[in-house]
């Protein structure tokens, strides 16, 4: 699992992180993901769609990073993208809520879909911390090598990027802040969107319209929240 054949990688992540493709970790877990393959186990999301958050969103566009945990664990839905799901797939109930808050929020109407691939592309790094999942197992490769990995990728963002808005949802995410240079980015942290904790501070948190208002503040276009149609 080297970083220049296996691995379709954008250009500036590419440059960024091929140290850390090189490195005992990520040999580890590409031979665990391979012997997972080989033993008959689902896993998801699909091969080429692994590393879709960073090849959607190069590093020198990001504006926005929201940090998720792992993917969704059902067939179909995973893309590579935090919260979000293919087209066609219902919206899952944290999604749900986020659509909520965006309609409390700016006043957008609730998205017919759960496809976020229209924020990556503006900006939006849709970063889980655990990259791939076995079907049916939530959480099930946590533990694989993805920690170090993601974590790299946060530190770069922190280190090379300037003025962006970090969203921390929840304690997994905000497990990461450590991560992130609080003097040269906007942190803004709540309860997680889950149905579970969305109650608790997720709802009325106000960070759709904060994102923009601090990124209008540093002369950058904000983020279109709205989802067209698909």
């Amino acid at each position: 699992m080297t970083h220049d054949d296996r691995i379709k990688l954008e250009p500036s992540w590419k440059e960024a992180l091929h140290e850390e493709f090189e490195k005992p970790y990520m040999k580890q877990l590409g031979e665990f993901l391979r012997t997972e393959k080989a033993a008959g186990k689902v896993i998801f999301p699909p091969g080429p769609l692994i590393f879709n958050a960073l090849n959607t969103t190069p590093l020198e566009r990001i504006k926005v990073v929201i940090i998720g945990q792992d993917p969704y664990h059902g067939p179909g839905q995973a893309h590579g993208l935090c919260f979000s799901v293919q087209p066609g797939v219902p919206t899952p109930p944290s999604l749900q809520n986020i659509y909520k808050e965006l309609q409390r929020d700016l006043n957008l109407p609730i998205p017919s879909h759960g496809y976020l691939q229209h924020w990556a592309e503006q900006g939006v790094l849709l970063l889980n911390t655990s990259l791939t999942v076995e079907q049916a197992r939530a959480g099930s490769h946590a533990q694989a090598g993805w920690g170090p990995f993601t974590d790299k990728v946060i530190e770069v963002v922190s280190q090379r990027c300037e003025n962006l808005v970090f969203l921390l949802w929840g304690s997994h995410a905000q497990s990461k802040q450590k991560l992130i240079d609080a003097q040269k980015h906007l942190v803004l942290k709540s309860a997680h969107p889950s149905p579970l904790s969305a109650y608790r501070g997720f709802l009325g948190n106000g960070h759709f319209s904060r994102t923009n208002k601090f990124l209008e503040q540093h002369g950058l276009t904000p983020i279109d929240w709205s989802l067209p149609p698909l």
